[in-house]
């Protein structure tokens, strides 16, 4: 389906769901619905990649709304620098030193990401416990359909998208999966040689008709329309503005056109990176267009976040994409691991406030079981409600990340204080202190002048995580 196609249909199918808006607002009006939720998950987003965060280059109008008429925070996490991790966390309400899955670890014989086993639980499963409907739309990379972490095994009643995330670094793929079948495009893909290390998963397009974000949208819509009138959590992880690794240089960032971006005096590579953004800001305006005409916007919290820090490359650069911050993807410095967050609830979150709450995605467990109404299971979240609410929020002690790859590194945030420990140059394990109050940037270690605080750092880094086979530490007893 062409571009302007997609518009079209999706345009019909609003106007269509929309003669449903009286009896919604009228279902929307009891006082024991639950709250639905719309969790849009971009992919390799920085801090700085949206114009209500600091950019400047190109603007996010869309997005921006959801945060003039909700909450932006500042100091938000994700669990992880890379993909997969990151999802687990949102999944289970786990940090890096519990999670099961902590890194980006393939099963052999193209067999996918590792599998979240059938012990997990998950807040697709809780929600489903509470009656909620839960779609799944976009990329999952938890395992594929014949293992335990099928979506459908944990929690999901519908998905549509990549279950592996080597298959998803393709905008234009040869086909995606919905509840299992497959699902074949109008595209014509060129797989490359099983001999690298994705074994003939990673792919390039040399016909590119249907881009798989507008088949998203189309698909969010459909959800949407379809649970209107009953509670729902819809699961949208996009692939923007993840790169394509394997296509031919300066087509890495994969956009249907360059649109506005095309008279622009920079490179390809620049001007697909901005329209991949357009593209993810498009989709959110119509997201929320659809909840809005549906009379809706009181009754669902719409989020909008990223799995982690953008890639080091020339587009990320002169677009500043991680703007203050240090690192990127793959580092626990700031840059890899602190992310964007808007929250809309309309009539429950204040319009245009600012939260400096310091918060992880792994909070998201015991947020959405609260708003459920069912107790969630064993996580390291603290709810965000109260602060949705503008109500007293507790807080963590602290937040705790690891990163198995390529050496095993530990990050720890303890009020204003971050810790980052990893080996020097000998492999010997260092811990390095920041005061992100003075030095936001992480420019200045100061481990040598605050001694005991760096110790007392250390001290819960060891101590706080429990040993995981599959992502060994050097520090796990034998």
């Amino acid at each position: 389906m062409s571009a302007k196609a997609s518009v079209l249909w999706i345009s019909c199918l609003i106007v269509a769901v929309c003669s449903c808006k009286q009896t919604t607002e009228e279902n929307s009006a009891s006082t024991n619905i639950q709250p639905n939720i719309i969790f849009i998950f971009a992919d390799d987003l920085g801090y700085n990649d949206l114009s209500c965060y600091g950019q400047t280059h190109f603007s996010t109008p869309n997005i921006d709304a959801l945060a003039e008429q909700g909450i932006r925070f500042t100091s938000f996490y994700t669990a992880s620098p890379v993909c997969a991790p990151s999802r687990c966390g949102l999944m289970t309400g786990r940090d890096m030193g519990h999670a099961l899955i902590r890194g980006n670890k393939q099963v052999p014989n193209r067999g996918g990401q590792l599998p979240l086993p059938d012990s997990a639980i998950t807040v697709a499963e809780k929600l489903q416990e509470a009656g909620y409907a839960t779609g799944m739309i976009g990329k999952w990379g938890l395992g594929n359909a014949v293992n335990s972490g099928n979506p459908m095994k944990q929690g999901f009643g519908y998905y549509y998208g990549y279950l592996d995330q080597i298959l998803a670094h393709n905008a234009f793929p040869e086909f995606v999966l919905e509840n299992n079948d497959t699902v074949y495009l109008n595209n014509e893909v060129t797989y490359l040689s099983d001999t690298l290390w994705h074994e003939g998963l990673g792919s390039r397009s040399t016909k590119k008709v249907d881009y798989v974000q507008d088949l998203f949208t189309e698909k969010a819509v459909s959800f949407i329309a379809q649970h209107q009138n009953s509670p729902f959590f819809l699961y949208l992880p996009v692939i923007i503005p993840h790169s394509n690794g394997e296509a031919l240089p300066n087509e890495l960032n994969e956009a249907p056109s360059l649109d506005k971006f095309a008279d622009k005096p920079w490179g390809q590579e620049q001007k697909a990176y901005a329209a991949m953004i357009d593209k993810l800001d498009q989709a959110v305006g119509t997201i929320v267009n659809l909840v809005d005409s549906l009379g809706l916007g009181k009754n669902t919290l719409i989020v909008c976040t990223s799995d982690n820090g953008p890639e080091n490359y020339d587009p990320i650069l002169m677009f500043n994409s991680n703007g203050p911050w240090r690192g990127f993807k793959r580092d626990l410095y700031e840059g890899g691991i602190r992310m964007p967050l808007v929250a809309r609830w309309t009539g429950t979150t204040d319009a245009g406030r600012k939260s400096d709450h310091p918060s992880a995605l792994w909070d998201f467990m015991p947020t959405f079981c609260e708003m459920a109404g069912v107790d969630a299971p064993p996580n390291n979240g603290i709810s965000l409600l109260p602060e949705l609410q503008d109500e007293y929020q507790p807080k963590h002690d602290y937040l705790y990340w690891e990163f198995p790859i390529p050496y095993f590194w530990q990050a720890l945030r303890m009020d204003q204080w971050k810790a980052i420990k990893k080996p020097d140059e000998t492999e010997s394990y260092q811990v390095e202190l920041y005061d992100l109050q003075a030095d936001p940037g992480e420019e200045a270690n100061v481990a040598s002048e605050h001694p005991a605080v760096a110790a007392q750092m250390d001290s819960v880094m060891m101590n706080h995580r429990i040993a995981n086979q599959n992502f060994p530490s050097p520090f796990d007893q034998p």
